[in-house]
C-alpha cells in the first residue's frame, strides 16, 4: 500500500473509533459489526465481553464507561501478569484491559495503554481517575510508532487492534522495540483462515475498520514476528470464536473467512 492509503485507512479508523468514543451508551457490538448495528446500554457491552471470554469479576471491576464492547477475546487470559510487571496495551481504547491489567500487577507494577484517538485517551484518563487507578496511564499516539522507550515493559498485551494497522511488520518491530529481554507478548486478534474475497478485502469504509478485511492469515502473522526478532511464537485460531463473529456483518458469511486467534511470543 502507498503511504497515502496507508494515511487513508489510519484515518478511517481513527474516525470510527472516534464516533464509539464520543458516545454515551453506544458502541459498535463486539469488535466490529457495522456502523448500524449498535448496542443500547453497558449491559449489553457485558453480554457481548462474556461471550470473548472476560468473567463477572472481570465485567465488575473496570470503572462505568471502561468497557465499550470491543475486542474478540481476552488478552488477560493468557498474558499470565505477574505483580509488578510492566504492562504495554496496544489499541487501549477506553481502558477496560489496562484496569484489569492494573488490578494484577498491583501497585508495584504499571500499565501504559496506547491509542491513536484523543476522544479514547481522554476517555480512559477520565475513567482511571474515576477507578483511582494510579498505577496506570493512557499515552496518545500510533502503534506503528509506540511512544514508549527501548526495553521498557515486560509484557504487551492487545486485543483485536493490530489488524486494523496498513503496517502491521512495523507494529510487531515496535512490540520488539519496547520489550525487555525475556518479555513477552500475548494478544488476541483476527486471522484469516481462507481467502477474503474482493468484495470483502476492498471494503475500507466499514469492513477494514471493523477488524475484517484488514486480517492476515496466520503464515504471515508468523512470518512478521519472526522477521521482528520474536522466539517461541505460538498462534492458535479459536474456532469457536465464529459463532459471534458472524454476527458482526450479518449476512456477509465473514466468519468462514476469519477467526479470532490467542497470539503469543517473546524477545
Amino acid at each position: 500500500m502507498s503511504k497515502l492509503t496507508n494515511d487513508q485507512i489510519r484515518q478511517n479508523v481513527r474516525g470510527r473509533y472516534q464516533k464509539i468514543a464520543v458516545k454515551k451508551v453506544e458502541a459498535a457490538s463486539s469488535c466490529c459489526a457495522s456502523a448500524d448495528s449498535c448496542c443500547d446500554s453497558p449491559a449489553d457491552f457485558d453480554a457481548i465481553s462474556a461471550k470473548l471470554g472476560y468473567s463477572s469479576e472481570d465485567l465488575a471491576a473496570a470503572p462505568e464507561g471502561a468497557n465499550l464492547g470491543l475486542g474478540c477475546g481476552n488478552p488477560q487470559a493468557i498474558a499470565e501478569l505477574q505483580a509488578g510487571e510492566h504492562v504495554l496495551d496496544l489499541g487501549s481504547g477506553g481502558g477496560f484491559d489496562c484496569f484489569l491489567a492494573s488490578r494484577q500487577v498491583g501497585e508495584q507494577g504499571h500499565v501504559i495503554g496506547v491509542d491513536m484517538t484523543p476522544e479514547m485517551i481522554s476517555r480512559a484518563r477520565d475513567n482511571a481517575i474515576k477507578g483511582k487507578f494510579n498505577n496506570t496511564e493512557f499515552r496518545l499516539g500510533e502503534i506503528e510508532n509506540l511512544p514508549v522507550a527501548d526495553n521498557s515493559v515486560h509484557v504487551i498485551i492487545s486485543n483485536c487492534v493490530i489488524n486494523l494497522s496498513p503496517d502491521k511488520q512495523q507494529v510487531f518491530r515496535e512490540a520488539y522495540r519496547v520489550l525487555q529481554p525475556g518479555g513477552r507478548l500475548a494478544i488476541s486478534d483476527i486471522v484469516t483462515t481462507a481467502e477474503l474475497p474482493p468484495e470483502i478485502k476492498n471494503d475500507l469504509d466499514e469492513l477494514y475498520s471493523g477488524c475484517i478485511s484488514g486480517a492476515s492469515s496466520i503464515a504471515n502473522v508468523e512470518l512478521m514476528l519472526q522477521e521482528s526478532g520474536f522466539t517461541e511464537i505460538s498462534i492458535e485460531p479459536k474456532d469457536e470464536s465464529r459463532t459471534f463473529i458472524k454476527d458482526w456483518v450479518p449476512g456477509a458469511n465473514v466468519d468462514q473467512y476469519i477467526v479470532s486467534a490467542v497470539i503469543k511470543a517473546r524477545k
